[in-house]
C-alpha cells in the first residue's frame, strides 16, 4: 500500500505522463486548430489540480474548466440566508461543516451569528451533531446538511441514528445536490463547450461507473473517473485527450480498484430510504428539476424545514460572478471583484470561501506573486 501511495505522488511518473499529455495536446491543436477543453466536475479536483501545479503546467496545452461540483459554491443565496436565519432562533444549537460558517449571506454569516452569541458549532462529521443533541436534551440541535452523493449517504445514516435513538430535539436542514441533473443541464444549455469530463472518484464510488452512460449515449461526451493524486489526474487528462483526438466517446474507469460498475449498493439504499428527489435551486443557475434530495415524509419530524418557520428575506444582489464560475463560463480573474473586493480574508461569494472553491484555488495557487 505504501509503495502504491508513493507511485501516486511520484514526480517521475507525473512528468512522464505530462510529457505524453503535452505531445498529444499539441497534436490535437494542430489537427483541430484549438486547445482541447475538459471540465473537472468536482471541487476536489479543482483544488488538487491547482495545488499540485498541474493546471498551471498545462494551461498552454489543455483548457481545464472548473465545474459545479463544490457543494458550498452551488448553494443558492436564499438557502444560505435561511440557514443563517435559522441560527437566530431561541434555544438552538446549529451544527455545520467548517466551510459554511464564513459563507456570506445577504446580511451576515454564520460566523457573525456566532459572534452575536448564537450557538453555532463546527463539526467534523454529521454524527457529532447526534452526540450534541444527546448531551443537550433541552435544546434543539440542527445540522446543516449540504453536499453531493459523496456526503448524502452519511446524512442518511445520521437520520437513521436519530430515528433509532428516538431523538426529539434533533433535525436536519437539507440542501443537497445531484451530479447527473447538473451535467445534463450544462450540456442541454450549450453555454460551455467541453470535449470531456474529469469525473470525481469519491462520488463515483457511490454511483458506479455505469451511472455516467448517459454522457456517451445521449450527448456523445467522454468521461474519465479519476482520483485526486497527481499521477491519477494526469492519467485521467491523458485518457480524455486520447478519446478526443480520435473523436471517440467512452466512459473510462481509471479508478477501477475502488470504483465498481454499479457503485455502492448499501449507500444507495440508505439514500433511497431516507430521501426523495426534489427540485433544487442552484447558485447562478436557478431551479433544476429533480436535482436535489429532500427528507421523506415519513421522517418529517427530523426535517428542520418542516419543524421551523424561517422568515423570508430579500436576497442581496452583488457583482459576484460565482454563478458563472461554477458553470465554467469564466475564470476567477474575469470577475472584477476577484482579488480586490473579494479575497479569502473578506470574501464576497462562496467560491472564495470553500476549500473546494474555484476562486479560493486560483487565489492560493495560480496567482502570480
Amino acid at each position: 500500500m505504501l509503495e502504491m501511495l508513493k507511485e501516486l505522488h511520484s514526480p517521475v511518473l507525473s512528468q512522464a505522463i505530462l510529457g505524453k499529455v503535452i505531445t498529444l495536446a499539441e497534436a490535437f491543436q494542430t489537427k483541430y486548430g484549438r486547445k482541447p477543453v475538459f471540465m473537472e466536475v468536482c471541487g476536489s479536483h479543482t483544488m488538487a489540480l491547482a495545488r499540485t501545479g498541474l493546471k498551471k503546467r498545462l494551461q498552454e496545452y489543455v483548457h481545464l474548466v472548473s465545474g459545479p461540483g463544490c457543494p458550498v459554491c452551488v448553494t443558492d443565496q436564499k438557502s444560505i440566508d435561511s440557514m443563517i436565519a435559522l441560527a437566530d432562533g431561541e434555544n438552538r444549537i446549529i451544527c455545520t461543516f467548517g466551510d459554511m460558517i464564513r459563507v456570506p449571506g445577504s446580511r451576515k454569516t454564520l460566523m457573525d451569528a456566532k459572534t452575536e452569541g448564537k450557538d453555532v458549532r463546527v463539526v467534523y462529521s454529521p454524527t457529532d451533531a447526534i452526540g450534541i443533541a444527546m448531551r443537550h436534551p433541552d435544546r434543539e440541535v440542527v445540522f446543516l446538511g449540504i453536499g453531493f452523493e459523496t456526503t448524502i449517504p452519511i446524512l442518511a445514516i445520521v437520520l437513521k441514528e436519530a430515528q433509532d435513538k428516538k431523538l426529539t430535539n434533533f433535525s436536519m436542514w437539507v440542501t443537497t445536490k445531484l451530479i447527473e441533473p447538473i451535467l445534463r443541464h450544462l450540456l442541454d444549455g450549450g453555454e460551455v463547450k467541453v470535449d470531456g469530463f474529469l469525473l470525481p472518484g469519491h462520488v463515483s464510488m457511490v454511483l458506479g461507473a455505469e451511472s455516467y452512460r448517459y454522457l456517451t449515449e445521449e450527448y456523445g461526451i467522454s468521461g474519465v473517473i479519476s482520483g485526486f493524486e497527481p499521477v491519477q489526474m494526469a492519467s485521467g487528462i491523458y485518457r480524455l485527450l486520447e478519446l478526443s483526438f480520435k473523436e471517440e466517446s467512452a466512459i473510462i474507469n481509471d479508478l477501477a480498484s475502488i470504483v465498481g460498475n454499479k457503485g455502492n449498493a448499501v449507500a444507495q439504499s440508505y439514500m433511497e430510504t431516507y430521501f426523495v428527489k426534489c427540485d433544487e435551486e442552484w447558485r447562478g443557475i436557478g431551479r433544476i428539476a429533480n436535482s436535489g434530495l429532500a427528507i421523506r415524509e415519513e421522517y418529517r419530524h427530523l426535517d428542520a424545514k418542516a419543524k421551523f418557520a424561517v422568515p423570508a428575506t430579500e436576497v442581496r444582489v452583488t457583482k459576484c460572478r460565482c454563478g458563472e464560475v461554477i458553470r465554467g463560463l469564466i475564470s476567477p480573474p474575469e470577475c472584477r471583484l476577484f482579488g480586490v473586493a473579494c479575497t479569502p480574508v473578506q470574501p464576497v461569494g462562496p467560491c472564495m470561501v470553500s476549500t473546494e472553491g474555484t476562486c479560493a484555488a486560483y487565489y492560493a495557487y495560480t496567482m502570480e506573486d
